[in-house]
């Protein structure tokens, strides 16, 4: 068995990867008809699931794990599709929380691989670009959870939302978090037109959530919803939030609490299951989502007591995740400048004071200089360090270069997430802070580490 899942990894890596390789911008081939003909050579598994479509710049991800945690303290079967995944590639796709089991990928990686073949054949796709990686997991996802006659699915936007391969969906309801600058090159370089981008996942006639709030963005949300005949809830109009810190002094790692309410429903104050001021953002949006779905399809309804079940239960891996004590060490997977300051923020607020070192590694086409600028001001030491596994990944010279030209400070290298978690544990005394940043794949790496389990074998041909 361990053989025939490796053989099938190989194949899905095989295939073209921009989780790997980068976009460099959205390629002309990059069309949903694609996946649609892939999913009808399926039999359209998509078809007769209740399907929750979330999108957004920053947050999607949480939001997503906090309603299918609720929903499932429901009592409704829930599959969760997120990417990307940290150690294993089935992970992308949990059903109440647990991974698909590796015999079941190898079954969903031959009908998938059957289908796809049989389609390359055809005329239709010769003179195309092979299906993608993400197109194929998409595929994969999907039919897990038909196969597994789950209640709802959650599902998380890749990239973008008008053209992700998830796009070929009709939701029960549609979620946009928040707008802020990231892909740039592929959205768009003004928050309008990445909004745009993102709103393209809002259906006609569907219901909509929105937890964008500046004026640029919440007015093309509102474009793209009226066109679509979408009734749209926003924050700051339908629903609202206050975010509770935690009673000084902070002695300890302590959550924020979020006191919410909706057009539809007090929800009073819930402890958040995650650290961060904007976490209570992200909970906010799901609370909203969760009366439309009460008004939508009354057997997804969630009520308080199933938040609060869910919101118990729910680990949501390298989101300021707390993975070592003396010194406490913090693993978040922040790769924006926006994430970088929610980011600083928590620590600031929910964790107390006391001797940093920032381990810091970051992506090529992300916005260093903005991540640095949040990140600096609040760490004593830095080590600039770069993840192995993925071939996108910036220098830790060009890291130290950068820090030195926005702060005048002088930056430690270490040639890997394990020489640099051993540098920084070094310099950093035990009642200290060390937080490893920059990117959801370095963030992986050093988990990985720390928690002493090798990630899932990945082809390592050339693509």
């Amino acid at each position: 068995m361990l053989s025939d899942y490796q053989e099938r990894l190989d194949y899905l890596y095989g295939r073209l990867n921009y989780e790997w390789l980068g976009m460099p911008r959205i390629p002309a081939e990059l069309k949903l008809g694609r996946m649609r003909r892939l999913l009808r050579r399926l039999g359209d598994p998509h078809s007769g699931l209740a399907i929750i479509h979330i999108a957004g710049t920053k947050g999607k991800g949480s939001t997503a794990a906090m309603m299918a945690a609720a929903l499932s303290a429901a009592g409704v079967r829930t599959g969760l599709y997120s990417s990307p995944h940290l150690h294993r590639l089935e992970e992308r796709f949990t059903v109440n929380g647990q991974p698909a089991a590796p015999d079941e990928v190898v079954v969903l990686v031959d009908e998938v691989r059957e289908a796809v073949d049989s389609l390359e054949r055809e005329d239709v796709l010769r003179d195309q670009c092979r299906l993608t990686f993400f197109e194929l997991t998409t595929a994969m996802g999907l039919l897990h959870f038909a196969r597994r006659r789950v209640g709802a699915v959650v599902l998380e936007v890749g990239m973008g939302g008008r053209l992700d391969s998830t796009n070929v969906v009709h939701p029960v309801l549609s979620i946009i978090t928040s707008i802020s600058f990231d892909h740039t090159k592929q959205l768009g370089n003004t928050l309008g037109a990445i909004a745009t981008e993102k709103a393209g996942i809002l259906k006609r006639g569907r219901p909509g959530v929105s937890g964008e709030r500046s004026g640029e963005a919440r007015q093309a949300i509102r474009r793209i919803g009226a066109i679509r005949r979408c009734r749209l809830h926003e924050l700051g109009v339908d629903f609202g939030f206050d975010a509770i810190p935690p009673e000084p002094p902070v002695t300890r790692p302590t959550p924020f609490r979020v006191a919410a309410w909706t057009w539809r429903t007090d929800w009073g104050t819930l402890p958040l299951p995650l650290l961060g001021p904007h976490q209570a953002h992200n909970a906010a949006v799901a609370l909203a989502a969760f009366d439309v779905l009460a008004e939508e399809n009354p057997r997804l309804a969630v009520d308080r007591d199933d938040v609060v079940r869910g919101f118990e239960s729910l680990r949501w891996p390298a989101r300021v995740e707390i993975l070592g004590h003396r010194p406490t060490l913090v693993i978040d997977g922040a790769h924006n400048g926006a994430s970088a300051v929610a980011l600083a923020e928590t620590l600031v607020a929910c964790f107390p004071p006391g001797r940093r070192t920032l381990v810091f590694g970051t992506t090529r086409d992300k916005d260093l200089r903005g991540q640095l600028q949040a990140l600096l001001p609040l760490f004593d030491e830095i080590v600039a360090t770069h993840y192995l596994e993925n071939p996108r990944s910036l220098s830790p010279e060009t890291i130290a270069s950068a820090v030195l030209m926005l702060s005048g400070r002088t930056t430690r290298i270490a040639a890997s997430p394990a020489e640099a978690l051993d540098l920084a544990r070094r310099i950093t005394p035990a009642d200290g802070l060390i937080c490893v940043t920059g990117s959801l794949f370095l963030a992986a790496e050093a988990r990985a580490v720390v928690l002493h389990h090798q990630p899932a074998p990945v082809f390592d041909g050339a693509l």
